[in-house]
Order: C-alpha cells, then sequence, then structure tokens
C-alpha cells in the first residue's frame, strides 16, 4: 500500500470527533486507506443493494450490527443513515465510531451538514501526488508519463494498461454516476460534453461556447457541470477578488481533477504524443494546480485557490493566501525559462506592492526543468520537487 500523506490527519480526527466523513473521486484509494487504518472496526459497503435497502428502510435496525461503529463506505447512498447516527453517537459520547466515506461531494456534505454538524470531521482523498509516489519510490521521471497515466492508485500498484484503466474508468464510473445524478437520457451528447469539457482543462469557462459546441442548452450545459463537480470529475478555480484597482473577469477556470483521464477522453495515449500535443501547456498546468489542491486537502487547510486575470489580458496562474500573506505562481512547461515569463509575475507584483495590504509578497514559477534556483526575485521550482 501507498502511505497516504492524509492517513495522519484521519487518525488525529479519530480523537477528537466521534465520526469522520472521507470523500474523494472513486478508486482515489479511500476505502483502503480507511481499512487499513482501522482493520479492527467492521466494514459494510453500501453499494451492496441488500445492504443499501437495510440501511435506507431500517436505519435503526442496520446501525443496531456495529454497537462500537463501523466503516459505512459510499454512505451517500443511504443519507437515511445520517440522523440515527447523530443519536448513536450522541448517547455514546465515543470518538472514532463511525467512518463514513463517499465518492460524491456536495451530495454527501448536505446530508452530513444538516445531520451530523459538529459531530464529523471532514478529509477529502484526492488521487496520489506527486509526492507521495516520490516517497513510495515510483516516481516518473518524464512529467508527460504523468499527464497521460495519471494519478489513480490502481495505475501504481497493479500491473495495467493505463489508457485500457481510464477508458473503463470512465464508462465504469465516471458516466455512470454523472448520469444517474442528472437523469441524462442522451448519452451520445453526454460523451461529446465530457471530451469537450477535458479539451478545456486549464481554460476559462464559456459556458455558451461549450454548450454550442456540445449541442445542449446553456442550463443543461451548467447542470452538467455541476454533476461533474458533484462526481469529483471536475473542478474550479475562481478569480481573486482583490482587483487592485483594475476591472477583473469573473469567469471560473475550470480543470479536470485527473489529467489522466483528460488525456484519454481526448484520446491521447502516450507519453510521446503528449509532448507534441497543443494542449500539453494546458495538461501541466492542470497537473501542477491539482497538486497544489491535493496539498491542501491533505493537511487539512481551507485556503481556497484562486487566478488573477485582469481585462486586458495579464493573468497569473495561481494566487494563494495565508493570513496577510499571498503568493503566486505561474505554470511553464518547458525545460527553461526565458526572461519574457515572468512578465506577468512583475505586473501583478506592482499591484500587489502598491494596492495590496500584505506582510509579505511571494512569487513562485513551477516549469517543466529540474534545477531550482531564484531568478529577478522569482523561485523557480522544479515540476518534481512539488510537495
Amino acid at each position: 500500500m501507498i502511505d497516504r500523506q492524509a492517513a495522519s490527519r484521519i487518525l488525529k480526527l479519530l480523537k477528537g470527533f466521534p465520526v469522520v466523513t472521507v470523500t474523494g473521486p472513486r478508486q482515489s484509494g479511500k476505502t483502503t486507506l480507511v481499512r487499513e487504518l482501522l482493520s479492527d472496526k467492521p466494514y459494510v459497503s453500501l453499494e451492496n443493494p441488500s445492504e443499501r435497502e437495510f440501511a435506507r428502510n431500517d436505519p435503526a435496525g442496520f446501525l443496531h450490527r456495529y454497537p462500537n461503529g463501523a466503516v459505512l463506505d459510499e454512505a451517500q447512498h443511504a443519507p437515511e443513515l445520517f440522523s440515527v447516527i447523530q443519536g448513536v453517537v450522541d448517547a455514546s459520547k465515543q470518538m472514532g465510531q463511525f467512518i463514513l466515506t463517499g465518492s460524491q461531494n456536495l451530495s454527501l456534505l448536505s446530508s452530513v451538514s444538516q445531520s451530523l454538524a459538529g459531530r464529523t470531521g471532514l478529509v477529502e482523498l484526492l488521487p496520489l501526488s506527486i509526492a507521495e509516489l516520490r516517497h513510495a519510490q515510483l516516481h516518473l521521471n518524464d512529467y508527460n508519463d504523468y499527464l497521460v497515466r495519471g494519478f489513480y492508485p490502481a495505475l501504481y500498484v497493479r500491473d495495467l494498461d493505463p489508457c485500457e484503466w481510464l477508458n473503463a474508468y470512465l464508462v465504469t464510473y465516471a458516466e455512470r454516476d454523472a448520469r444517474q445524478l442528472a437523469s441524462v437520457q442522451d448519452l451520445g451528447a453526454f460523451q461529446r460534453f465530457l471530451k469537450l469539457t477535458a479539451a478545456r482543462t486549464g481554460q476559462l469557462l464559456n459556458l455558451q461556447s461549450l454548450a454550442n459546441d456540445a449541442g445542449i442548452s446553456d442550463k443543461t450545459a451548467k447542470n452538467w457541470l455541476s454533476i461533474l463537480e458533484t462526481c469529483y470529475l471536475v473542478h474550479f478555480v475562481r478569480p481573486h477578488f482583490a482587483n487592485f484597482g483594475k476591472r477583473l473577469i469573473k469567469a471560473p477556470k475550470l480543470y479536470m481533477t485527473d489529467v489522466g483521464l483528460a488525456a484519454a477522453l481526448l484520446g491521447i495515449q502516450t507519453a510521446q504524443q503528449m509532448a507534441a500535443h497543443p494542449l500539453r501547456g494546458a495538461f501541466f498546468e492542470t497537473m501542477v494546480v491539482n497538486e497544489f489542491l491535493k496539498s491542501r486537502a491533505n493537511a487539512g487547510l481551507r485556503e481556497t485557490l484562486y487566478f488573477w486575470r485582469d481585462n486586458i489580458g495579464t493573468e497569473v496562474d495561481l494566487v494563494l493566501e495565508r493570513g496577510t500573506e499571498i503568493a503566486a505562481i505561474e505554470m511553464k512547461s518547458g525545460p527553461s525559462v526565458a526572461s519574457d515569463a515572468f512578465g506577468n509575475l512583475k505586473k501583478w507584483h506592482k499591484y500587489a506592492s502598491e494596492r495590496g495590504h500584505y506582510s509579505a509578497i511571494h512569487l513562485g514559477l513551477v516549469y517543466g526543468g529540474d534545477t531550482r534556483y531564484t531568478r529577478e526575485g522569482v523561485d523557480l521550482m522544479p515540476w518534481a520537487d512539488l510537495a
């Protein structure tokens, strides 16, 4: 088993909360991790039709089998359990009694927030990070391999063809779950929509353009994107709220949660194809943004990722805030960095220095090379060193 950075946080939360809820994409390793950490707890999957029916129709009777708690996998299938769990843990006052896992973000958390507010610790487990693979000595030397393979654990612990597994994942999980939630009738239109979404990873969301290209209404496109976000297939990075006196755009940037799935949707099967693909830069940016997202999720940090772009096109790929400090980070997929790569960072730094109120301002650039150094006040970071 690959050591997961979120493990220590889950163990800590189990000491302070009666319930811990672990959400994340299907096949991101949730079940493997919680069963490893809690091998003494009974385990039940609510994907099992008979267990799901029992939990829905008689939640009290279902939980009566587990007086000392249990691991309840894919708990979003039986939200009827949550109010009963509330009563059980309030009566027992036992910490770490139940572990809930779920692969649907908003639907599960909505139910949890209504019934288990203040009683559950929340953990998001995303696919493997570069740091986790490096620690497990499974690190790949060419980032193009990562862009094609993606970061799902199965592709690093089993002898699988990445393209075959990812395409099976799309049919078995992604399309099935999303279609069920959205009640999709036209599978062809939905598959086309998925491919068009993958082709827009790392780009500003233009809902009307996406809808037109997919041949669906704006309302349907918005609904389907919401479903993809719920199923952890996409996520959005919002524009930074500080305008520094410039008029900013309001549209978010869209990212696939795993670059390997995006590559599979677009038919990119090898690192050589990726290296020559016109979307390689967008895929590289997606990988790096996702690494920052994973790092925050694993540590339980609530800081939001932002990007910054003004009305004349000056853009910084990522803006991070912590307290009174702020950082701006650019991403370049090339193995070396030219001087003009710092232009937007310098403009942003000027605005932040003159019109912001920050105790410290940091500039960084993640690139496709392998040496870390500082140049013109910018910290250049090799992609392989991402923590």
